[in-house]
């Protein structure tokens, strides 16, 4: 039995994102192939996920110099906490999904505050006198990301910062498959979108039996 974390951070819904469209019929088609597995569904838009503040900073400085959690503020508490939860859960996981829209060549803020959640010292990623070891090497992750445009290929490749950001981190934390389905250009040339669409979908039917 594997543990999956689906994480989606697009603010609509399935019936008018590309992103989600293509990642429901990944999600559920895994379901039913793998019905023993825990699916957990994280909508990044609809949780608390701290930023990295002044009161979670202060407080894990506070936790590094030797003050106990009850020493820390009433706000430091409840963001330190919070984003202790978060990281948990990512490490009991085994296999992430992440769905996301390009917006100006990222991907939401949410996502990244998502990202700062669990790249912590210690836990995803390790200091050692040889360099930084990433620790999460049991799991795997697919990207679904849509775009308006093409970004994996072509003039505009170089504007496309979202799947090598989130490849850098993978290779970071130490995450050794990152699969990647793209819908794109959807924008670009509306009339072909049904297509892109549904050429997404079947390779996210496709690597739901393999994932």
């Amino acid at each position: 039995m594997s543990t999956v974390l689906y994480v989606t951070a697009h603010p609509l819904d399935k019936r008018t994102s590309y992103s989600l469209s293509v990642g429901n019929e990944f999600i559920q088609t895994y379901r039913e192939l793998n019905p023993n597995d825990e699916v957990i569904h994280l909508d990044l838009y609809k949780m608390n996920i701290p930023q990295l503040d002044a009161e979670v900073l202060s407080g894990w400085s506070q936790l590094r110099n030797g003050s106990s959690f009850e020493q820390l503020s009433s706000g430091s508490q409840t963001k330190v906490a919070r984003l202790s939860e978060l990281i948990d859960q990512f490490l009991t996981a085994d296999k992430i999904v992440v769905v996301n829209p390009v917006w100006n060549f990222l991907f939401p803020p949410v996502l990244k505050a998502y990202i700062d959640a669990i790249c912590v010292a210690g836990k995803t990623f390790s200091y050692t006198p040889n360099g930084i070891i990433g620790l999460a090497s049991d799991k795997k992750l697919l990207h679904i990301q849509a775009s308006g445009s093409v970004l994996s290929q072509g003039p505009a490749a170089s504007f496309e910062f979202s799947h090598r950001y989130l490849t850098a981190i993978c290779k970071f934390i130490g995450i050794p498959s990152i699969e990647v389905i793209y819908i794109e250009g959807t924008g670009a040339e509306p009339d072909k979108a049904p297509t892109i669409k549904e050429k997404a979908i079947q390779r996210a039917l496709e690597l739901a039996r393999s994932f």
